[in-house]
């Protein structure tokens, strides 16, 4: 049993971990010498650590928020689709920096215009952002940038350092339902929000140098959020990519910047390609069907036609200014569906959630490569 000067240091070093302050703070309390007691109490305080997340439990999690994800938008159940945009994603993962990463890529059944990248390789695409892209550099240029969102872990990043998780030293987080459900949750919400400026700017470098490294021309994500950007000309405020993205003009220069200065000069652009395999096209953002309001995050739930722009400045979306990584993350966490006006985000969607199994194997990947002119 531990003296009362000892069980004071107990809670005086818990406290100072669950503030986040450094537990070597606490032995400064006057009155209190060092001993093998207390070093080992202070040891064992200090274990109160921030989430950390194997490779095996970042798969396990992405497989969780993956299957949130689908519950709320559907799967669009067209094995075509979904090999062509494996094919693509696949070469990409070749050029990023975890090609032994078992990537998915999931095209969601929406005509909602988005993407979401979940932890341990689940990448979602809709299939309203589909039917607004013109070629295959485009689709390149947007799953590149999502990849790297994964690669660089953007997601258990912004966890970690808002410290929405904390777990003690011996805990297995896989091994108590309660604390995995949280985390699946909080990982959920982060996904569905997005990521703050920092990140956005990073996945969009990264993503340059993935696309250029593959073959494709650079410049399809600027085209297609060009596009983008005239498509919620319709719309007040921004709209699901652009609701947590860096303002569009200044995005689209640093794009180009970028691309000067590493001298990227792949040029595969391959649009009759993606003609080819994709013919869905995008809806008006006000044709777009939403659910009602309070039910985004959940699966299902009654529709009706996309309202008029409510005034600009309505909702969170249009109030986040984000000014660095842990400023956006924090002030974003909470539900998709607290955005508001967002109706990218609160689009429809489809009624099967089942994920469609694609298996690429290496002939194939290297023929796909070879049809399309593309960098081994």
């Amino acid at each position: 049993m531990l003296n009362r000067p000892t069980a004071g240091l107990v809670a005086a070093a818990l406290m100072a971990v669950s503030l986040g302050a450094p537990a070597a703070a606490a032995p400064q309390i006057p009155g209190i010498p060092k001993s093998k007691e207390l070093t080992e109490i202070m040891k064992r305080a200090g274990q109160l650590r921030e989430l950390v997340v194997t490779e095996d439990e970042e798969i396990r999690l992405g497989a969780g928020v993956s299957e949130r994800v689908r519950e709320r938008y559907g799967v669009v159940q067209d094995a075509a689709v979904h090999r062509y945009v494996t094919l693509v994603g696949t070469l990409l993962v070749k050029k990023s920096t975890r090609p032994g990463l078992p990537f998915r890529f999931i095209v969601l059944d929406t005509d909602g215009v988005n993407a979401f990248a979940a932890p341990g390789g689940y990448i979602h695409i809709t299939r309203g952002a589909l039917g607004l892209m013109a070629s295959e550099a485009e689709l390149a240029g947007v799953l590149a940038h999502e990849i790297s969102h994964v690669t660089e872990k953007h997601t258990v990043g912004a966890i970690q350092k808002n410290k929405l998780v904390q777990i003690g030293a011996e805990e297995s987080i896989t091994k108590n339902p309660a604390l995995w459900g949280k985390l699946v949750d909080v990982t959920s919400d982060l996904v569905m929000a997005g990521f703050g400026r920092g990140e956005e700017m990073e996945s969009d470098r990264d993503g340059l140098a993935m696309a250029d490294a593959a073959g494709y021309a650079p410049g399809g994500l600027g085209e297609f959020l060009k596009r983008l950007s005239e498509r919620n000309k319709a719309t007040s405020g921004k709209q699901g990519l652009f609701a947590s993205h860096p303002e569009t003009k200044d995005r689209l220069a640093t794009l180009d910047k970028d691309i000067k200065a590493k001298r990227y000069a792949s040029t595969v652009v391959l649009a009759d390609r993606y003609r080819a395999n994709i013919s869905y096209t995008a809806k008006a953002v006000t044709e777009i069907a939403t659910v009602e309001a309070g039910s985004a995050g959940l699966a299902g739930g009654t529709t009706k036609p996309a309202e008029e722009p409510k005034k600009k400045g309505f909702g969170l979306s249009t109030l986040i200014k984000p000014g660095g990584t842990e400023k956006k993350s924090a002030e974003v966490t909470g539900s998709g569906a607290s955005r508001g006006v967002d109706t990218e985000r609160n689009a429809k969607g489809g009624p099967v959630k089942t994920m469609v199994a694609v298996k690429v194997s290496p002939a194939e990947l290297d023929a796909f490569r070879k049809e399309g002119n593309l960098k081994s």
